[in-house]
Formats: structure tokens, C-alpha cells, sequence
């Protein structure tokens, strides 16, 4: 797969997850942000962008998805506060879908900085110290990672308000259950050549 490509699927799987997250789905039983599956989907994209460009570069990567989420978040929120014609009818539902509050919207970058450098440093350490297969190192750094971005969401986002051991949980569950299945599926995409380079 091409490096570009990659490096612009993750990005997107962030935006997009940040996007959906305001709708609650039941997953099994389990209530999780609308983002979850993208999301989860994120933490293997990383592993692969690491072992194409080493730590540094996956790190640098998480900080340009960092800022595509505050760039996305600020001008959501400048267009909300602009005025709109008189013939406009879709200010409340534009508001519900891009008008998270500050303190969801804060939660979310914190948990995602926090989670995905963890992710970085655990895949990093995998491939240099443990070596082995790849897909147990992915398996690895995001058992931890998503355990971290659940933990850390749920509490800023909704702790004194919910009960949090089953959010946590419940998006933990889901998101360990896709990286099982996105494991095979992206790195049989690796054999795939994308553009003129085929990089």
C-alpha cells in the first residue's frame, strides 16, 4: 500500500471517528461513540505507518492527525457561531452532529495523544526488542492503547455523570474485537502496490 495513502487513511479514520462519535450505537449490548469500529481501525493503521517510518515518523503522523482534529473542531465551531440566512432551516441539526461540547471534544484529543504515542512507543519496542510477527506486536501495542483511550475518554468526558466500568469496558471490547479482524485484512493490503511508485 502505498505510504501517502496510508498516511492519509489514518488521518481520515480520525476525522471520520471524531465526526460519528456523537451518535451512541448498541454494539452486543455494549453502548460506544459512533466512531468506535473507524477508530479502532486507527490503532492498526499506526502499527503500520511505524513500520514503514520508524517511531519518529509514526509520531509525526499522530501529531498532523492532532491538529486535523483541533483544525476540524475550531472552524466547526466558527461556523457555527457565523450567521445564517433567513432561508436556512439546518442550524439545530448541524449543531447536534458538529456541536460537541468542549468537554467531549477535550476528552477526545486527550485520549487520542495520549493512547496513539503510547501505541507508537509499545509497537516500536516490540519491533526492536521482542521481533517476531508483526501482527502480534499490532495485537500488543493495542491491547494497551485502546485500554488507555477508553479509560482516559470515558472518565474526562462523562465521569461524575455516568457510570463508567461498563463504557469502558464496553468500548474496549470493540475495539479489541476489530483489531483482531483488521489484522489480516490490512496487512494482506500491504501486498497491494498503490500509485506510479507502488511504494
Amino acid at each position: 500500500m502505498s505510504s501517502t495513502l496510508l498516511i492519509a487513511l489514518y488521518i481520515a479514520c480520525e476525522l471520520i471517528a471524531n465526526i460519528t462519535a456523537n451518535k451512541t450505537i448498541l454494539v452486543l449490548g455494549a453502548a460506544a461513540p459512533g466512531g468506535v469500529f473507524v477508530y479502532a481501525l486507527s490503532f492498526t493503521l499506526i502499527d503500520l505507518i511505524n513500520e514503514q517510518f520508524g517511531k519518529r515518523g509514526a509520531r509525526r503522523v499522530v501529531f498532523a492527525a492532532f491538529a486535523a482534529n483541533i483544525l476540524f473542531a475550531l472552524y466547526s465551531t466558527l461556523v457555527l457561531l457565523l450567521p445564517s440566512p433567513s432561508f436556512y432551516t439546518g442550524q439545530e441539526a448541524f449543531a447536534q452532529v458538529l456541536g460537541s461540547t468542549p468537554r467531549i471534544v477535550a476528552a477526545s484529543l486527550l485520549a487520542y495523544i495520549v493512547s496513539s504515542l503510547i501505541d507508537v512507543e509499545i509497537f516500536d519496542a516490540w519491533k526492536r526488542k521482542v521481533g517476531g510477527q508483526k501482527w502480534a506486536g499490532v495485537l500488543a501495542s493495542n491491547a494497551v492503547s485502546t485500554a488507555v483511550d477508553s479509560t482516559l475518554f470515558v472518565a474526562a468526558a462523562f465521569g461524575g455523570t455516568l457510570p463508567l466500568l461498563p463504557l469502558i469496558a464496553g468500548q474496549y471490547l470493540i475495539k479489541m474485537a476489530i483489531t483482531v479482524v483488521s489484522v489480516p485484512l490490512i496487512y494482506a493490503a500491504r501486498s497491494v502496490k498503490v500509485g506510479p511508485a507502488g511504494d
